[in-house]
């Protein structure tokens, strides 16, 4: 069975379809690129799957549960967590506060202070400046901050939207070095939108290729990118 299965997936924005009969599905522990120019629908996708926008046609399932048209927070609660572009952190709190929003909905206190230590573990340039406002970190610690807060909901599925957005090479680097950590230590399964296809090159594993709405070509990262066939879905 299928982790996440996103069937004949169609989004309006009054009258402008923003994403049109999307098919996909991706195994769990598996890493998905979404790449393609902007306008693409690759945001819209995201927000479809975390309940952000609805569908007017289609599914979505979430481990065999169908989660279109569900309401954000319960599409969390079943282990899906989204890190949006932008980073979006709240610079006049704490960076642990910042952390501590990501398991609001969770009851299990231990449980989200084992998880606080282990973010803590993995970012230990948090830990250091846990008691600092989130307003004085760098867009790479940004970046950071808001996947650990990710963490911290409890995911099986983190969606990440432009991650190297406004980032140092180095820093992209870094970041990348973290999630596939992160996927390989905790089983984690990453759907990750970029712009650019380079990331996916240097990474591997499957990318899906969006245009005007629509997926226009699927397949092995690596092996897409080796021929022309891209270039030309990509500009048409």
């Amino acid at each position: 069975m299928s982790f996440l299965s996103v069937t004949n997936v169609t989004v309006r924005y009054g009258r402008l379809t923003a994403l049109r009969h999307a098919n996909f599905k991706m195994a769990a522990g598996e890493t998905l690129f979404v790449t393609g120019p902007n306008g693409a629908g690759k945001s819209t996708l995201l927000k479809a799957i975390a309940g952000v926008v609805t569908p007017v046609e289609g599914q979505i399932q979430l481990a065999g549960q169908v989660i279109s048209g569900t309401v954000p927070e319960d599409i969390a609660r079943r282990g899906f967590s989204m890190v949006p572009e932008g980073r979006h952190v709240f610079g006049t709190l704490t960076i642990e506060e910042n952390l501590r929003l990501g398991a609001g909905m969770r009851a299990d206190k231990d449980a989200v202070a084992a998880d606080l230590a282990g973010c803590y573990e993995v970012f230990p340039m948090l830990r250091e400046r846990r008691d600092a406002p989130a307003a004085v970190l760098s867009g790479g610690q940004q970046q950071m901050l808001v996947i650990a807060r990710a963490l911290m909901t409890g995911p099986q599925l983190i969606a990440i939207d432009e991650p190297s957005l406004g980032l140092a090479p180095k820093i992209i680097d870094q970041v990348y070095d973290v999630l596939l950590r992160l996927r390989d230590e905790r089983g984690l399964t990453l759907l990750i939108v970029e712009q650019s296809s380079t990331r996916a090159l240097l990474t591997g594993g499957r990318m899906l290729l969006m245009r005007s709405g629509e997926i226009v070509m699927e397949g092995d990262a690596r092996e897409l990118l080796r021929g022309d066939a891209l270039k030309q879905a990509y500009f048409g």
